[in-house]
């Protein structure tokens, strides 16, 4: 049975069918906590309109191919398309047929999913790769400015972050999007205390990626780390109970935790945006949306722009917050509506993590 958290959270056109004469193709959009699902009609020329968009619970199913039947059977039950093309946006790298992934409910294989959801032709692409493909296609009133001017907004190159279950990296260039796992680089301290929090997280562990701190994880990780530091118990199990605490008003800690989070963030897209000499940065996912209002309060940007003699490149580099739940599965619809038509069925060319 469908248990999707949410069922219809956003739709367009009619529902669930739309009079159209392209495939209808599934798009997903796969973290670890939540997938997203949606479908279209690809037709040239045209934009994409997603359609009957719900939310399931990872953990809820035995493998991201039951996530897939379910919603198939769900719009077969609306009268909906008969779906066999389906471009699964997801964390991680493809091995072989294996997806590497350290986020995922559970293992994913892309020939067994293919076989088992009854598809014809399954892609898989990097999640932030799907993300970086759908900045064009969505709608300006979703971006906001965190710093820089507002005049036109370049997507090349654009490097495009955002911390969730892990942190999501991909570069936007003139060609196409390069992924990136940028997240699992060594995490770089920039101030005293934050090098305290490393000194802390290093304690066995030689190597301490970016994501450590830079996820809605990890800002549970940092929160504890400045406990012990201040001699305080630990009291924090979830990122929602850190930011509730820190924007209460009454907890200090809580709020400076919230704050060397924005900042540390700050840092790393400043890093990214000279390393790539990108003209835009845009800043996704659901823990950027929670704390749109500390983005924008000034840590995050005086940590962007330190950066020593190098500060003025990035004076003028726009940095935007985009507030769109469904960029990732806009994102795969697009990579698909971008694609020649798909191979001959069992042709697994299109599983690799590719733009």
């Amino acid at each position: 049975m469908s248990n999707p958290v949410g069922g219809n959270i956003r739709s367009t056109g009619n529902e669930p069918s739309a009079p159209s004469r392209g495939p209808a193709v599934l798009g997903a959009d796969v973290g670890g906590t939540y997938a997203r699902l949606g479908w279209t009609r690809v037709e040239p020329g045209q934009p994409i309109r997603i359609h009957g968009l719900r939310k399931y619970a990872c953990a809820d199913y035995p493998d991201l191919a039951a996530i897939l039947r379910d919603y198939s059977r769900w719009l077969q039950h609306e009268q909906g398309p008969v779906i066999r093309h389906a471009v699964v946006a997801i964390a991680g790298v493809l091995d072989g047929d294996a997806l590497l992934n350290s986020n995922l409910a559970w293992p994913v294989s892309l020939s067994a999913t293919r076989r088992d959801a009854a598809l014809e032709h399954l892609q898989l692409i990097n999640d932030f790769v799907a993300v970086a493909q759908a900045l064009p296609h969505a709608d300006a009133s979703a971006r906001h400015l965190l710093h820089g001017e507002t005049g036109s907004t370049p997507y090349s190159p654009a490097v495009v972050l955002g911390p969730g279950t892990g942190l999501g990296v991909a570069l936007r260039l003139a060609d196409g999007v390069m992924p990136s796992e940028a997240g699992h680089a060594a995490l770089s301290a920039g101030t005293p205390a934050e090098q305290e929090v490393l000194r802390l997280l290093s304690r066995g562990n030689a190597h301490i990626d970016n994501e450590e701190i830079l996820s809605g994880p990890g800002l549970v990780t940092l929160s504890n780390c400045l406990c012990e530091l201040r001699g305080q118990p630990r009291r924090w199990q979830t990122p929602a109970q850190v930011i509730q605490s820190a924007q209460s008003g009454n907890d200090t800690l809580a709020a400076e935790a919230v704050s060397m989070f924005c900042a540390w963030l700050g840092s790393l897209a400043g890093d990214l945006a000279l390393t790539f000499g990108a003209r835009s940065v845009f800043l996704t996912g659901g823990i950027a949306g929670h704390l749109a209002r500390e983005l924008e309060s000034g840590s995050f940007q005086q940590r962007f722009l330190a950066k020593g003699v190098l500060a003025p490149a990035l004076q003028k580099v726009p940095v935007w917050r985009i507030d769109h739940g469904e960029l990732g599965v806009l994102g795969a619809l697009a990579s698909y509506a971008g694609d020649a038509l798909p191979p001959a069925s069992g042709d697994s060319r299109k599983g690799a993590l590719m733009p």
